[in-house]
């Protein structure tokens, strides 16, 4: 079964009708229903996208999908190493590279063996990741 990585860009790009990639955004997540691609995420996404949505209509979209998520065991709670592995590769970096959340989640997708990630973010691409759209 494919497995496709939630990003908190795709997930803030589809709940928000403002967003300027809500309409690539929806295309592509109507493609992984249709696909039935499993979906996951971690808890510090989901903290990105609760903090984002605090004050917005769709405050409870993150909460309904954290709910989802976890009844259905494909929320993932980064493990010691995983932590550890981002900051290694996070303190390397330089300021045009990805934030601490996103190299938790690349660590993440490349210890499960995902290789698609449900958002536009370059940062993805420029790991090796397929992004969706």
């Amino acid at each position: 079964m494919n497995v496709v990585f939630l990003d908190t860009v795709g997930l803030l790009a589809l709940w928000n009708a403002g967003d300027q990639w809500h309409t690539a955004a929806e295309a592509a997540f109507a493609d992984l229903g249709r696909a039935k691609a499993a979906l996951t995420t971690t808890s510090f996404v989901l903290l990105e996208c609760a903090n984002a949505a605090a004050r917005r209509p769709y405050r409870q979209a993150v909460d309904r999908l954290r709910e989802r998520m976890e009844s259905a065991n494909m929320l993932v709670f980064p493990t010691d190493d995983d932590w550890h592995e981002a900051w290694t590769s996070y303190r390397q970096g330089d300021p045009s590279q990805p934030g601490i959340v996103d190299y938790v989640s690349f660590t993440i997708m490349r210890r499960l063996g995902i290789t698609q990630a449900f958002t536009n973010d370059r940062h993805f691409q420029a790991a090796g990741f397929e992004t969706l759209f």
